[in-house]
């Protein structure tokens, strides 16, 4: 009984990172603070994976999302001087992010609805609570296998550094 009501109490603070954190990321007008406040829902994110015994899926939650808007904050944020020295615009389109956050939630529970009705996956065609150690090693084997996904890494790395090398170039050129 104890660690069933310990799981619920993580399961609600996760939920209150979530909710809050999305609703801390439309409504600020500030772009750093809403990075910021994204950064805490894509962690309850996160930690909804580790209660599902998903760890691996936690910590590419981490690595990938969390990663990503901490390079944001660094280069589109902090490198534009200008953006930083502008006074706070309110956001006038917040009445179109509240109805499109609403449509999303009620497609999502719609379909959380008739998964769990029908007790079939909706997308995936093995469920996560089957997927074994063994597929994960076969996963990270073709991530670095020279005849399957290592050349399409290679490529995407190399798209995204001379990206970053470009809005440092635009950065620095617009002051």
């Amino acid at each position: 009984m104890q660690a069933e009501f310990g799981q619920w109490a993580i399961f609600g603070l996760f939920t209150v990172f979530i909710i809050g954190g999305g609703i801390g990321t439309v409504t600020s007008s500030n772009l750093f603070h809403a990075a910021l406040w994204l950064i805490i829902s894509l962690f309850g994110v996160a930690g909804f994976f580790v209660l599902l015994a998903a760890p691996f899926l936690a910590a590419v939650q981490v690595l990938v999302y969390i990663g990503a808007i901490v390079v944001l904050i660094i280069f589109a944020i902090m490198l534009t001087r200008r953006l930083m020295g502008l006074r706070e615009a309110p956001n006038s389109q917040w009445l179109f992010s509240l109805l499109g956050a609403a449509i999303t939630f009620s497609v999502i529970v719609l379909g959380l609805v008739l998964a769990s009705a029908g007790n079939t996956p909706l997308l995936a065609s093995q469920p996560l609570s089957e997927i074994t150690g063994e597929s994960l090693r076969e996963l990270g084997i073709a991530l670095v296998d020279l005849n399957q996904y290592v050349l399409p890494f290679i490529v995407a790395s190399l798209l995204l550094e001379a990206a970053m090398v470009g809005a440092i170039v635009i950065a620095r050129g617009s002051e």
